[in-house]
């Protein structure tokens, strides 16, 4: 158990502690001891809780665990449980080791319209609004330079067009010349101590924050939703195996034991499809799971440089970062490499991950359409061979030096366990991969989230969502306007 986890279970309401075992209790210090016997020599018969909830959440992700804060600070929930599978909240994407660590802004990712990026922008700045109000998340947040580089004629020109016309947007973006950059980032724009010989130019900025410790910022979300309310419950090691209708409300079958509740949001990422299709929803939908490798490489950049995306590839352009976790090292990627399974590192869920996908000529279709594109095809035969050893190192190199120049062959080294999965969604009735997050909501007391990338970014506005969702159907109060006052800076998202 790291210091997190026990600080998280010390500090959690005397009637969440009776819910867990002795054995656990005595695991922790003497001031858990004690505390566990103070708890035993009280009248309990109002702290025990009962199998019933009004909210359940399954997913202990940064999702699951942001949507457990918004309904704690800002409704009238009487009782909500989170259920996670594992032993610590943020296992698999959330964690720092299973995504790049990045606050999606908008203003360095090229994929995205003005529009999108307006948009992902007030969201963003939501988990930096929640840092105001809770003290414990600022260790997860961070600031380093950042920026978008274009590398030879025409990618130069496009981020000049670019930056003139996102500025209004983004007024703390500055536009780079060369010898900026070297000022900023020297292994970027220097090979050798002169200049690179290709034009390059970046669009970006040195003082905002644009990192997250996304499994931090789950663990204060729980934290400070147990403050905010008593009737908040965290069970770990708790795998939901079933869901089901039971008349007005649900039954939920995890390690043996039944539970039920008025709502259920599931919120476990790939595993959210697959919980839909077992009670017969989301039909319609089809899981891709991508996955992302990446290389550490040493401390050669001060900030997150970003690249220019191929409009043809829906996945991410390579980038390099400082890894929050490895303060001596950069981290370069990520790679994309389709990956017949639900989780990274569990081969399991193979079986799992066919149950979802449930193959028929349309979801043929889109591997085919796909795969057809010469451009696509290249990118995912490169990507393959991204996971070869041997081979995949002197493939990376030519890629990585876009970005620093000078890199060498013995500078990389493969970041084995780091990277996660995105659940990207086909579209089995348009026979189209759809992009960016989705959420299957059957418009009865129960929602699934899917959320790939910017899904952490976008943790508290799918959390807001959700709870507008939950409270409605439940007929329960609210704050909304606190909700927008304090973490969109007024506007509502919606």
């Amino acid at each position: 158990m790291d210091k997190t986890e026990a600080y998280y279970h010390c500090n959690r309401p005397i009637a969440h502690l009776l819910g867990n075992s002795r054995s656990q209790l005595f695991a922790f210090d003497k001031t858990s001891r004690l505390y566990f016997f103070i708890a035993l020599n009280i009248d309990t018969s109002t702290l025990m809780t009962t199998n019933h909830y009004q909210v359940l959440i399954v997913g202990g992700g940064i999702s699951g665990c942001a949507l457990l804060y918004m309904l704690a600070r800002y409704s009238h929930i009487d009782s909500v449980a989170l259920f996670e599978k594992y032993n610590h909240l943020a296992p698999l994407n959330s964690n720092a080791r299973g995504n790049s660590q990045t606050l999606h802004c908008g203003d360095i990712e090229t994929n995205y319209t003005l529009e999108k990026a307006q948009q992902v922008k007030r969201i963003a700045e939501s988990v930096v609004n929640y840092s105001h109000i809770a003290e414990d998340a600022k260790p997860a947040l961070h600031v380093f330079p950042k920026m978008v580089l274009g590398v030879g004629d025409q990618e130069v020109a496009y981020i000049r067009q670019r930056h003139d016309e996102f500025a209004e947007a983004f007024p703390y973006m500055s536009l780079w010349e060369a010898k900026q950059i070297a000022k900023i980032e020297p292994n970027v724009a220097l090979m050798n101590d002169q200049i690179r010989p290709e034009p390059i130019i970046a669009s970006g900025c040195t003082d905002r924050i644009c990192a997250v410790d996304y499994g931090k910022l789950s663990h204060s979300f729980v934290h400070n939703a147990e403050k905010e309310s008593l009737s908040t419950q965290v069970h770990l090691n708790t795998k939901v195996d079933k869901i089901q209708q039971t008349g007005d409300h649900f039954t939920i079958t995890a390690q043996g034991k039944t539970y039920t509740a008025d709502y259920v949001v599931v919120s476990a990422g790939p595993h959210s499809l697959l919980f839909a299709h077992r009670m017969g929803y989301g039909l319609e939908y089809s899981v891709l799971p991508i996955a992302g490798s990446f290389y550490f490489i040493p401390k050669k950049v001060n900030g997150k440089v970003y690249t220019v995306q191929n409009d043809k590839l829906p996945f991410a352009a390579i980038h390099v970062d400082p890894d929050v976790t490895e303060p001596d090292l950069s981290r370069l990627g990520p790679t994309a490499l389709i990956l017949p399974k639900l989780e990274r590192y569990k081969p399991g869920s193979i079986r799992e991950f066919l149950e979802a996908l449930k193959p028929n000529s349309r979801v043929v279709k889109v591997f085919w359409d796909l795969f057809k594109d010469p451009t696509i095809r290249s990118y995912m035969i490169k990507n393959m061979l991204f996971e070869v050893p041997f081979v995949r190192k002197r493939l990376f190199l030519k890629d990585a030096q876009k970005i620093i120049p000078s890199l060498k062959l013995s500078d990389l080294q493969y970041a084995r366990g780091i990277g996660g999965l995105r659940p990207q969604v086909i579209d089995r009735a348009a026979g189209q991969l759809k992009l960016g997050a989705a959420t299957i909501n059957p418009d009865k007391a129960i929602l699934f989230n899917l959320t790939p990338s910017p899904g952490a970014t976008n943790c508290l506005g799918n959390a807001y969502l959700d709870a507008l969702e939950v409270t409605r159907h439940l007929g329960v109060t609210f704050k909304q306007d606190q909700v927008v006052d304090e973490l969109f800076n007024g506007q509502d998202i919606r």
